[in-house]
């Protein structure tokens, strides 16, 4: 274990149960970018407007950030796995029905209800491999992170070949995926007990109270405006065909894959958790900006795009390895609180870009979600404290203290969302390196 709680354990040392759900992960996160390569198509196809065919993302992700507040009293009610398989059948019918859709108000329909099965699998999935992974929290996070890097690689490049033949080939390949993925989990994934506790639908927003997490949170929304503006519109202005923007955002999708596993925990060992955020953040700013001024050079577009892979990777590990670190609630909350906060940005980006370009020019998206980006800077900054004090629990015990929320919801009633603000304080004290 290295400074900053590192593990020196190989991920790939991992029960058979965390590669299935992994496995689920990287099929679940293809969804995201396998739509990319065919926006263009299903815009000139369907005869619909770039601001229509972004609805696929916007009422995806809208639905998937509300979902996230029952993503807790699902699971504590029919347990993990039954939650898991039941997220798996919702995107696997609906992918499908996707796919026989005629039109853009069916799509964007039916990936609302994708957004569904995907909220209670993301959720889901990380708390079961967090819970379930050898080698510690950090490794598990990277895991995760690499599951996610993958699938977003793949996705667009699955996407593109598939979209070439029918803009339909995506969606039926997501639900033979899927199905493939629920397999998987039905057969490797071990019986879940249920909690002790049912978990109340109001305990996400219960703990978004604490400021640490709330902070965190909206650095998370407003880094997605950014990141979904450039994942849902970049497209349009790069005029290339469904394989062609395939290659593009695979080779974005691989420096994802990498600097989330190899990128992200180095940089944390080395300079922390706060200011390695704060250089990804600034420099995806900075790239942004470029995709705004140059959106009309073709080359200096892609090769930006490409280049956010880098930073993209980096801020997603370290993003929610900070999150599941300073929020005083129990990891599953947690999760479910900031995945409704931060998909909120993602949903509204791509709908809002399209409304920009259409009133202004192919630039103004662009520029905004630069703009969001530097604003998620600034509110980061505002919890640099409780970064450094992480860090620093992190190398003082060599892991993070992962009893500490449920104990304190043992102490102050039992369920995890009944931990209120007055418990903030004696978290925190708890929480505090020892000087012995």
């Amino acid at each position: 274990m290295s400074a900053h709680g590192v593990s020196t354990t190989s991920m790939f040392q991992q029960p058979k149960a965390v590669f299935a759900v992994a496995f689920a992960c990287v099929v679940s996160f293809m969804g995201i970018g396998l739509v990319d390569p065919i926006l263009p198509a299903l815009s000139t196809q369907l005869d619909a407007t770039p601001s229509q065919v972004s609805l696929l993302f916007t009422s995806y992700l809208v639905v998937t950030a509300v979902a996230m507040l029952g993503t807790n009293w699902v699971p504590s009610r029919i347990g993990a796995k039954k939650t898991l398989i039941t997220g798996l059948a919702i995107i696997v019918a609906f992918s499908a029905l996707a796919g026989l859709s005629g039109s853009i108000n069916g799509i964007v329909g039916f990936r609302a209800g994708w957004g569904l099965g995907n909220a209670l699998f993301i959720a889901t999935s990380l708390a079961v491999i967090v819970a379930s992974a050898s080698g510690g929290f950090a490794g598990a996070i990277v895991l995760y992170e690499a599951s996610l890097g993958l699938g977003i690689a793949v996705g667009p490049l699955i996407g593109g070949l598939l979209g070439n033949i029918s803009w339909r080939g995506p969606f039926f390949g997501v639900a033979v995926l899927m199905a493939i993925a629920l397999i998987a989990t039905v057969v490797l994934l071990d019986a879940t007990p249920k909690p002790a506790h049912p978990t109340p639908l109001s305990a996400p927003l219960k703990a978004l109270r604490h400021r640490s997490l709330l902070t965190m949170s909206l650095t998370a929304l407003f880094y997605n405006w950014g990141f979904f503006t450039m994942l849902g519109y970049a497209p349009y202005p790069m005029e290339l065909n469904a394989i062609q923007l395939g290659f593009v955002f695979f080779g974005w999708g691989l420096l994802v894959a990498f600097f989330s596993i190899f990128g992200a925990p180095r940089l944390q060992a080395r300079f922390g958790t706060a200011p390695s955020l704060y250089g990804a953040l600034g420099f995806f700013a900075v790239l942004l900006l470029l995709i705004g001024l140059f959106t009309d050079v073709r080359w200096a577009l892609i090769a930006c795009v490409v280049a956010s892979g880098i930073v993209v990777g980096i801020n997603n590990t370290l993003t929610t390895q900070a999150v599941m670190l300073v929020a005083p609630v129990e990891r599953p909350i947690a999760s479910s609180a900031y995945g409704f906060v931060r998909f909120i940005g993602g949903g509204l980006a791509p709908f809002a870009a399209g409304k920009l370009a259409e009133h202004y020019n192919l630039h103004a998206p662009f520029v905004v979600g630069a703009v969001a980006v530097l604003i998620g800077i600034g509110v980061l900054s505002t919890g640099h404290r409780m970064l450094a004090r992480a860090d620093a629990d992190m190398a003082a015990s060599g892991q993070p203290d992962d009893d500490v929320s449920g104990e304190v919801a043992d102490e102050f009633g039992g369920a995890p969302g009944a931990i209120d603000q007055e418990v903030e304080p004696e978290l925190a004290a708890r929480k505090q390196p020892s000087r012995s």
